[in-house]
């Protein structure tokens, strides 16, 4: 069971990142982040 959610939550991450890289920068900052945080955001949604 542990490595079936450990997979979730690395899928969970990697769409995140996915998703989020493919947004600009403008786009980024109207919902409130910066390029650079899209990895803090992925890890917290994960």
């Amino acid at each position: 069971m542990n490595l079936i959610r450990n997979y979730r939550n690395w899928r969970r991450y990697r769409d995140t990142v996915s998703e989020l890289s493919r947004l600009s920068n403008r786009e980024l900052s109207d919902i409130g982040i910066s390029r650079s945080d899209i990895a803090y955001v992925a890890r917290k949604a994960a």
